[in-house]
């Protein structure tokens, strides 16, 4: 006997100071007579996936101490009435931000990609970003990220760590076919976190200088004495370090024998 379903009914906020009744209200997205679902108000409350829950709406302007409970207050003819209670708290800034498990990747390739930086007002959405900008990369592995965060109450900051796992980015592409009676085949390597500052030191061939977030690709092409052909080209994505303005180099050539 499964029944009459229950509906929401009237859905109050107390304790809020930041925004109005009528924006959290908004933002929930819950209508007077929509049938009851526990699922979505936590969701619509605490975390839903397009980032458009009360929760977002609060720890993206800083205030990560936030807190919100939901209280029913009564459930008389199949309608539920429910008082929201926010503790909205004092706003929260990034004291110490660092990162964990680059083995090979230096920390301020990864740094220049985080866009929570310390002095800043916490944003969740800065954390996610960050998360999405690291992924890519192509460096770390996706399923090994995590971010711990650190917070201190007392003097309304908060420490971020990003935890990563390194992986092979490296390619090597071999590719042959047949055309005028001949073989032709083509063989090239893609280095993309490529390092130029330690190319002449030899501690630092492991098996070769890296780290750098550059990219070096080299590929040779040919079907014997009659055709070959050579490519090298060099991204630095950063040029200087503190802007991502691009320097590309290719060098070419062809040499072609009857």
């Amino acid at each position: 006997q499964e029944g009459t379903p229950y509906a929401f009914g009237e859905i109050t906020f107390v304790g809020n100071k930041i925004y109005s009744n009528e924006k959290l209200n908004k933002q929930l997205g819950i209508k007077n007579g929509d049938i009851f679902d526990q699922s979505i108000l936590d969701e619509r409350i605490f975390g839903s996936a397009d980032g458009s829950d009360i929760s977002s709406l609060y720890l993206d302007d800083g205030y990560l101490f936030f807190n919100a409970t939901p209280i029913e207050i009564s459930a008389n003819n199949k309608i539920i009435n429910l008082e929201i209670r926010i503790y909205e708290g004092e706003q929260a800034r990034v004291d110490k931000v660092s990162i964990r498990g680059n083995t090979k990747t230096n920390d301020h390739v990864i740094m220049r990609e985080i866009r929570t930086q310390p002095g800043d007002l916490f944003r969740r959405s800065d954390i996610m970003r960050s998360q999405r900008e690291l992924a890519q990369m192509q460096y770390f592995d996706p399923e090994a990220f995590d971010v711990k965060i650190d917070p201190d109450p007392s003097r309304n900051e908060v420490d971020i760590t990003y935890i990563l796992a390194e992986k092979s980015s490296d390619q090597i592409q071999l590719q042959g076919g047949w055309g005028g009676g001949r073989v032709v085949g083509q063989l090239g390597f893609t280095f993309n976190n490529f390092s130029t500052r330690n190319f002449f030191k030899k501690d630092k061939w492991t098996p070769l200088p890296s780290g750098d977030g550059q990219r070096m690709s080299i590929t040779a092409s040919s079907n014997g004495v009659y055709y070959q052909q050579y490519r090298m080209s060099f991204v630095e994505p950063w040029l200087g370090g503190k802007k991502p303005n691009s320097l590309s180099i290719s060098l070419y050539k062809s040499i072609s024998s009857n």
